[in-house]
């Protein structure tokens, strides 16, 4: 299953038929969990919801892949991406409070405050507070969002302040990476079910429709970089510069766009790089007198937040007995592949599929939107571990019923168990299987025009 070859089967159903039979049961499902409303006191109906959800998921990609393409079908695959999202958008978010600390930022700039500088508990900003204020994440700290991103939250207050309107952005976000992955895999000869990979996630649908992520901005501009790299790649450090001011994820990506670029022999690297620095100094400068709470508000998030849902962290902290020393080995682990990859000069995708992959398995948090990151990677190099890692993050949000029966905001051990265990198994079987399989075809021949 999943296997990104060009060999067509022949169908026992036209691909139509297939893609809009599974349109249909995607919609039942998300109509089900939006009619829910608030999801966190609906917990065990809203993950059977997203359960199934995955099942249909794996079902459907894999009919897909075995049936004869049909160029209409991935308008219906874009089309059925943009009706699941459509149904949960209109709701306000539950199942996370983010939303709610961006439309603070963002006020709070608008009312000429500098939201690296003040804490939403700070007496001087009382006047600013609404409802969402009591909701919002982490109220005691000044905020860790990047610069883009809070700039992003500030137009977004002038213009759609509610709650729904915040998540705009970042839908609009989602909906362009499809239809950069959906341009991109079919100028490549690739498959329609490789496109729904992407448009049909459950993960994807839920984190940025019903709940309104950011990621999705991060995840942009590093689908477009990847689209960009090999022909203008002192452009695409810009681009990736941009999604690592949105997320920082992005950064492990920056040595590669560099070395790529031509830095540090060649004069575009060094253009390249001054056009990095410069950006980053763009975004950053309407908050620049901030930058030492900003330091002292870093260390305080990595001292607090720490080990929920990992994978990888939770073994190396019970070995080394530090967190110190488990978040140095994975920052460690990153730092030397990130540099590897760059100095090797790996395929942008490859590498960024090996390096997302990495810092998901070694991070100190586990949240389930972040494994969105993986998503577009897995277009081109499906796994169905990776595939399946995304449908079991809905068991995560198990938390909500102890956090509001008892206020125990503690992740499940054994609920960590069932998400990642089956995956582990699942990688270690594929990895044994693998064969080596050559790049897709447009790669090998830019490959040439680089040379």
């Amino acid at each position: 299953m999943l296997n990104a070859s060009t060999r067509r089967i022949e169908p026992r159903a036209p691909q139509a038929v297939v893609a809009l039979v599974a349109i249909v049961a995607f919609e039942a499902v998300f109509a089900a969990m939006a009619r829910l409303g608030d999801l966190t006191g609906h917990i065990p109906e809203f993950m059977a919801l997203a359960l199934g959800a995955g099942v249909l998921y794996f079902i459907a990609l894999y009919a897909l892949e075995h049936t004869r393409d049909n160029r209409a079908v991935l308008w219906l695959v874009l089309l059925g991406a943009l009706a699941f999202r459509l149904t949960l958008f209109s709701y306000p978010p539950s199942l996370s409070t983010d939303v709610y600390r961006y439309r603070w930022d963002g006020h709070v700039q608008n009312a000429g405050w500098n939201p690296y500088a003040v804490a939403p508990t700070d007496p001087r900003l009382a006047p600013l507070r609404d409802p969402g204020w009591y909701v919002m994440p982490a109220p005691e700290i000044p905020t860790m969002y990047p610069p883009l991103s809070e700039l992003v939250f500030r137009a977004t207050w002038r213009v759609l302040p509610g709650p729904v309107g915040f998540k705009l952005p970042f839908l609009l976000a989602d909906l362009a990476v499809a239809a950069m992955l959906a341009g991109w895999i079919r100028s490549t000869g690739g498959r329609n079910y490789q496109v729904a990979i992407y448009a049909w996630n459950p993960l994807v649908v839920v984190e940025f429709a019903s709940s309104g992520h950011n990621d999705a901005l991060a995840i942009a501009c590093v689908v477009a970089t990847l689209l960009i790299i090999r022909r203008f790649p002192a452009v695409s450090t810009l681009t990736l510069t941009a999604g690592a001011l949105s997320k920082a994820f992005p950064v492990v990506l920056l040595p590669l766009a560099l070395f790529r670029a031509g830095w540090p022999s060649r004069l575009r690297g060094w253009i390249a790089a001054t056009g990095c620095v410069a950006l980053t100094a763009l975004c950053t400068w309407p908050f620049w007198t901030a930058w030492r709470s900003f330091l002292q508000m870093l260390q305080y998030y990595r001292r607090i937040w720490r080990n929920y849902h990992s994978s990888i962290y939770p073994v190396l902290l019970w070995i080394s007995g530090s967190h110190q020393v488990a978040a140095g080995i994975g920052e460690g682990v990153v730092v030397v592949l990130a540099l590897w990859l760059a100095v090797r000069r790996a395929d942008p995708a490859r590498a960024a599929f090996l390096l997302i992959g990495t810092v998901l398995l070694f991070a100190p948090n586990g949240y389930s939107w972040y494994f969105t990151w993986i998503v577009p990677l897995l277009c081109f190099y499906p796994s169905a571990a990776w595939l399946l890692l995304t449908v079991l993050q809905f068991l995560s949000y198990k938390i909500f019923i102890n956090y509001r029966a008892l206020g125990n905001w503690q992740f499940d051990p054994f609920f960590q168990w069932l998400t990642y265990a089956p995956f582990y198994v699942l990688l270690g079987w594929e990895i044994l299987r693998k064969k080596p399989q050559a790049e897709p075809q447009r790669f090998a021949e830019e490959e040439s025009i680089e040379k």
